[in-house]
């Protein structure tokens, strides 16, 4: 976790064995006593202490250093002991001391050197008001007026509402961010759904030049080293600090994507950053056939193998899995989280899988070298290429090349595909797409350096012991994964009439013009808005993630409806095009501000059930449960890559729209699901497309240029 205080905390995260449950509980005993403080302030300090006596368990302490007089050099000697008794292998918690999902890590990240704010509590009022306001394309004017009566009685003097926003207020002034963890607890970890095409988003980047497995191992050779040289710079902080709109943005992030995994529960998911240990992994897993290795990246002396080294150690890999395994262990970790969860822990049983297990999770991240897939047209390719990241292509396929829960996986294919997949509990879009830029261009730059005559040892493949009871949940996750497969209807395109120059030159932004696009072409098929959210970045912000941007609204909704009426002037139609842009751009400022309504109204209901409090009426109503259910739901990476991110819809009777603006295209990628009979991604597809080229000529007609 960042600080934002001008103190230094270090992260002694270690895991206990069971045969020094003594000594454990002296040292624990000691560290309690002592007058250290642990956290900040007393209200973060945990009313539970872990007990010893498992088989492992993490015990993680965030102890407050700075300004420690001659007066506590024992506690100090105490905490030294400490670090010398326990190991530093890190373990599935039971019981976290910070909430699961936050780490340390010890040295100053760079987005410290310029102070960040904290995330504000919006003022109720202001997010009661702009809540009404979002539900009026969306309900019925006596569903409206029912809701304004609940809001009413919400925000009364001393009602529940003004309760839960005082102790809203109270949280973000004890806690460096008062969203951060209920927002990763509540949308990440307790989700339950498959991470693949659910949760986790991929990115297809472009086809490279080869079409052989020679070609495939110096391209993941050169990935493998790009990735390495920007981890130094992360490691080493030298990262320089990201901006939008003039504002640094929190690079907290960066150091959690790399060396870190998300471990099932059979109810609950947690999250573990390797990277933070005294003994950082210096390996990666290599997936080929069904089969994992544990490669070594860096020599004895701490320097990174070069791309030459790499690239014999993948030769070696291909020579060691040149048969597919039998059982595609991998496709375990896409099942249901609860199912996973209880295959995990009998998997984890065996002292073999344990230790393969952890050497995947503990790795830097994840290289899959897949199969070449069956050749399809070129306006399909994208497409074929889109599901593959997103699910590997079922159980014949490539799913048995993935570790759906590793937060970082390149894909490159035989046939020159390639992409990555990552877990979104501690990776952000954005920081994905400066990774891969980075990767990119490093690949593109001839090798320099030469490989040392260093005899390097044979990368470790990491085996399983396959029980009955593990071979018949892989054959359950095998027929789940397949059916999740049948049922992902993904479409790509790219859109070549205009790219973000053509709104910009018309003063308008790009993301607001493609917004409205989306609400035309969603308007055009169902006749009627839906709920409509659009991810927003809240790094500038400390420790910020997230927010939402609500693009369906009043203005919105006149727009579309104007422009398909016969009788509107042109005039008219454009003035309510520009109208809904600055509508969309307006509160698109309001987020960036902190200001938007989603997840303070999440912040409220979770205030009420951490209370033990009846759930407020507020969020038991109808047009809550509308306003909510995200039909379409959107986002924007703008990369320099000429890539397009692709995920799954959020709901069964939605739709999944990503989009990549270029200077002179805009990449898109549209997913449904075929279980329901309304919605169809290649319909979608062709609807956005229209949308966007009666959208150009409506402007070019305004300015007397030909349409």
């Amino acid at each position: 976790m960042i600080c934002r205080h001008p103190c230094t905390f270090q992260t002694l995260s270690c895991t206990v064995d069971a045969d020094r449950g003594a000594q454990q509980t002296e040292v624990r005993r000691a560290l309690l006593n002592s007058k250290l403080r642990l956290f900040p302030r007393r209200s973060e300090i945990p009313r539970q202490i872990p007990a010893a006596g498992s088989e492992d368990l993490i015990f993680s302490l965030n102890l407050r250093l700075s300004g420690v007089n001659a007066s506590r050099e024992r506690p100090i000697m105490m905490l030294r002991a400490a670090r010398r008794l326990l190991t530093a292998r890190v373990w599935r918690p039971t019981v976290l001391i910070k909430p699961a999902g936050v780490w340390c890590p010890a040295g100053r990240p760079f987005s410290t050197h310029c102070p960040l704010p904290q995330l504000p509590v919006p003022p109720l009022k202001h997010t009661l008001e702009r809540y009404l306001l979002a539900l009026q394309p969306l309900v019925t004017p006596e569903e409206l007026e029912q809701t304004r009566e609940i809001v009413r009685e919400f925000s009364r003097p001393n009602s529940i509402g003004m309760k839960l926003q005082d102790r809203l207020e109270r949280r973000s002034r004890r806690t460096e961010n008062w969203l951060t963890d209920w927002w990763l607890q509540n949308a990440c970890l307790e989700c339950r759904l498959p991470l693949a095409v659910h949760s986790n988003p991929a990115v297809v980047l472009p086809k490279q030049d080869y079409n052989d497995w020679k070609g495939q191992l110096r391209f993941a050779a050169k990935l493998i080293a790009g990735v390495l040289d920007f981890k130094s710079k992360v490691d080493s902080k030298t990262l320089p600090t990201e901006y939008m709109r003039g504002k640094p943005l929190c690079m907290d992030l960066y150091s959690k994507i790399l060396s870190s995994c998300r471990i099932p529960g059979s109810k609950h998911d947690t999250l573990i950053n390797y990277g933070c240990t005294r003994n950082p992994p210096a390996h990666v897993t290599v997936v080929r056939n069904f089969q994992f290795f544990h490669l070594d990246v860096y020599n004895s002396d701490g320097s990174p193998l070069t791309v030459d080294q790499i690239h014999m150690q993948l030769q070696r890999i291909r020579n060691l899995s040149w048969k597919t395994d039998k059982e595609p262990l991998g496709v375990l970790t896409s099942d249901h989280r609860n199912t996973w969860g209880h295959a995990y822990n009998t998997l984890m049983k065996d002292k073999l899988n344990r230790e393969s297990v952890r050497a995947i999770q503990k790795s830097i991240f994840t290289v899959c070298l897949d199969s070449p897939v069956l050749k399809i047209s070129e306006e399909k390719y994208t497409s074929r290429m889109a599901a593959q990241m997103l699910h590997g292509g079922g159980s014949y396929s490539n799913s048995g090349n993935r570790w759906f829960d590793k937060t970082l996986q390149f894909i490159v294919g035989e046939d020159g595909s390639c992409g990555v997949i990552y877990e979104q509990s501690s990776a952000d879009g954005p920081p994905i797409a400066t990774i891969l830029d980075h990767v990119l261009d490093y690949c593109k730059d001839p090798d320099t350096v030469r490989a040392p005559m260093i005899p390097l040892p044979l990368p470790k493949k990491l085996y399983f012991y396959i029980t009955p009871e593990i071979k018949r949940d892989i054959e359950h996750a095998k027929q789940n994964l397949d059916i999740l497969v049948n049922d992902l209807d993904i479409s790509c395109f790219t859109y070549r009439n205009f790219g973000k120059d053509f709104p910009k030159l018309r003063g308008m932004s790009p993301d607001c013009f493609v917004q409205m696009a989306l609400q035309l072409a969603y308007f055009r098929m169902y006749k009627e808005l839906c709920a409509t959210c659009e991810s927003v970045s809240m790094r500038t912000f400390h420790l910020g993630r997230t927010d939402v941007i609500r693009s369906s609204s009043a203005d919105s909704l006149e727009f579309v409806k104007t422009m398909d009426d016969p009788e509107k002037e042109v005039s008219q139609k454009v003035a309510a095009l520009y109208k809904a842009v600055d509508c969309h751009s307006a509160y698109t400022d309001m987020a960036l501000k902190g200001m938007a309504i989603d997840r303070h109204l999440l912040g409220m209901k979770l205030q009420a059930i951490e209370e033990g409090l009846s759930v407020p009426e507020i969020f038991m109503d109808t047009s809550f449960a509308v306003a909510t259910h995200w039909r379409l739901s959107t986002g924007q990476v703008a990369a320099r890559t000429d890539c397009v991110m692709c995920f799954g819809p959020m709901v069964p009777d939605g739709y999944g729209v990503w989009y990549n603006p270029l200077e002179d295209h805009i990449n898109f990628s549209v997913s449904a699901f075929n279980c329901c009979e309304e919605t169809n991604a290649e319909w979608f597809s062709k609807s956005l497309e229209t949308a966007l080229s009666d959208m150009q000529n409506l402007i070019l007609q305004t300015s007397g240029q030909p349409a």
